[in-house]
């Protein structure tokens, strides 16, 4: 993650730093931050020792790779959902075997809400009202 921050502003944030800290604090405060580099890099690499400890041998079977949400492009997905070739579309769901894929889906019958009148033919037209035009 860049946070949208390009080379030309981090050498500008670099060089407000350098005229802001001065000559005579800057090596101290660059030695502070290859500490803080080094100890989150150190963590970093404590929990994936961690994990692999606590997950046994199964961690290094795991295809790490292949689980980088960096690597998934929305439009290739939908893509492969919408098209007809059976190579690259997923399984589907699991259906009864009274279903077949065939079949059209039954019917749900009309919403009617509870409090509407039962159906009766009009014996007479609409009221209109010229008017309200």
């Amino acid at each position: 993650m860049s946070f949208g921050l390009t080379f030309e502003k981090l050498l500008l944030i670099g060089l407000i730093a350098v005229f802001l800290i001065g000559p005579d604090r800057l090596p101290a405060y660059s030695a502070k931050l290859a500490r803080l580099i080094r100890s989150l890099r150190d963590m970093a690499s404590g929990a994936k020792d961690r994990l692999r400890e606590e997950m046994g041998p199964d961690f290094d079977e795991v295809q790490w790779k292949k689980l980088d949400p960096r690597q998934y492009d929305p439009r290739r997905i939908v893509r492969d959902a919408l098209s007809d070739s059976p190579e690259t579309t997923p399984p589907g769901p699991v259906l009864p075997a009274s279903v077949s894929p065939s079949s059209p889906p039954e019917q749900a019958p009309p919403y009617a809400p509870p409090h509407a009148p039962p159906h009766s033919p009009r014996r007479t037209p609409a009221a209109f009202d010229p008017e309200a035009i």
